[in-house]
């Protein structure tokens, strides 16, 4: 699982490096919440879970991990996609609205799941 995180942290990365990137070439700022979201919930949050799983989490391979893992990994990308289309003016407030709430819950839920996996854990830290 801690492989799992650590691909995905870097994904995050590019991509929102990418935007940031292109803001900066565009001299176009407006998707700078956007970025913000994609580098510290999906880059920082993944790899911080990486590293909880490599050092702490004996479960890792557990059915629970695997859940955490792909509600987090929605939640991402669906406030990441919700976020580009908000502030891009693609979508209106009130139709994206409903999508952005789920992805904040299913972020918030996958926080949630960690914190049970890491107080579960029988591994202590050396």
């Amino acid at each position: 699982m801690d492989r799992k995180f650590i691909i995905t942290a870097f994904v995050y990365a590019i991509v929102g490096m990418s935007l940031g990137i292109f803001m900066a070439a565009s001299k176009n700022h407006i998707q700078f919440v956007t970025h913000a979201h994609i580098l510290l919930a999906g880059f920082v949050v993944s790899f911080i879970y990486a590293l909880t799983h490599k050092l702490w989490l004996d479960n890792s391979s557990g059915l629970l991990s695997k859940i955490k893992f792909y509600v987090h990994q929605v939640g991402i990308f669906l406030m990441s996609l919700g976020l580009f289309l908000l502030y891009g003016g693609i979508v209106a407030a009130e139709t994206i609205d409903p999508m952005l709430a789920f992805s904040s819950f299913a972020v918030l839920a996958g926080m949630i799941l960690m914190v049970l996996l890491f107080f579960k854990s029988s591994r202590t830290a050396d």
